[in-house]
């Protein structure tokens, strides 16, 4: 724990954002997306249709890899919302961060990542990861920590860093260069989300096996987070952009991958029209999406559940402290 609140400190003090900082206007909200993937697919509609407009407010997203990285720009003010982990705000809590973040609204129910392994397996099980290498993102992150729990859940022991144990899940290559470390030739299988791990799959340098948010089940995995003060000054603007989310949960539940991909297409020029229909259809079959914006007490307690088997949890943080649902809550009625 106290390697991860260093780390959200240097993050803060010494990442250079190449951002231009939260302007002052009255109506526009800066969110950092703790990575830019089809897995926030939901927020990409709202945008897309005009849910936040129709609100009265402009949002601006910009991509900060890593939660640590999110955290900070949040912390630093670069950012009002910050889409990450919700374990990133209980680090900082633990941190006595004075103006600490709070949880208003989630985003996904599952882990958005797929298992990529360098065979290509039709009938994959968990049993087949029994003496191999993951790499598995960064330590404390909720990658890394469900993965982690997964395994655990499945009996396997579970080495970081350390490969005497039945699996040993690599914490040591930073969240954007695992794709990379992977195709150079590190580990047996890495933990990547969409559309990486297609882009992997397509280069013939690997192949989906299965999808760690099936492997893992429900979940609190991604949520929109604001500073206290900043909640406490703004609440209109929270209310009016999860009111936005919301709507775009339901449209996204309503509609078919090809839709959803025709909707979202202008956030992923890189994808093929085919391939995007591929990743939205396997995200919609893994359930990846929350229904609603409530992030429940059930959820939490399994957060907590998952900080503490990854030894990353130095003090258990009262739900009420951490999660806002009011405006989530007036959103659904």
């Amino acid at each position: 724990m106290k390697k991860i609140s260093l780390l959200l400190i240097v993050s803060l003090m010494f990442t250079v954002f190449s951002l231009t900082g939260c302007k002052d206007k009255k109506n526009k909200i800066v969110v950092a997306e703790v990575t830019h993937s089809v897995f926030y697919a939901p927020q990409y509609v709202a945008q897309a249709l005009g849910y936040f407009q129709d609100e009265g407010i402009e949002v601006e997203i910009i991509t900060t890899a890593g939660a640590d990285k999110t955290m900070a720009a949040v912390l630093s003010k670069e950012a009002h919302i910050g889409l990450m982990g919700p374990e990133a705000t209980v680090y900082v809590y633990n941190n006595n961060q004075k103006d600490y973040a709070i949880n208003f609204a989630q985003l996904t129910q599952r882990d958005g990542s797929f298992i990529v392994g360098r065979e290509n397996i039709n009938n994959f099980d968990i049993s087949m990861f029994e003496g191999k290498e993951i790499l598995g993102g960064r330590e404390g992150g909720m990658p890394a920590m469900v993965l982690e729990y997964a395994l655990r859940q499945a009996g396997f022991t579970v080495g970081r860093n350390d490969s005497t144990k039945d699996v040993n899940v690599r914490t040591d290559v930073a969240f954007d260069a695992m794709a990379g470390a992977f195709t150079s030739g590190q580990g047996d299988f890495v933990s990547l989300f969409d559309p990486t791990a297609t882009t992997v799959e397509q280069s013939g340098e690997g192949y989906i096996v299965t999808s760690l948010g099936e492997l893992s089940g429900i979940v609190p995995y991604t949520v929109y987070s604001t500073l206290k003060s900043y909640l406490n000054k703004n609440e209109d603007k929270i209310e009016k952009f999860t009111k936005a989310i919301y709507k775009a949960q339901i449209w996204v539940h309503n509609h078919t991958a090809s839709e959803i991909s025709e909707v979202i297409k202008p956030y992923f020029t890189s994808i093929k029209d085919d391939d995007l229909v591929t990743v939205v259809q396997r995200y919609k079959n893994a359930d990846v999406w929350a229904l609603n914006p409530v992030f429940n007490k059930e959820g939490y307690q399994k957060l907590l559940d998952i900080l503490e088997m990854a030894g990353q949890l130095e003090n258990e943080v009262p739900f009420e402290i951490l999660v806002n649902n009011k405006y989530a809550e007036k959103s659904i009625g």
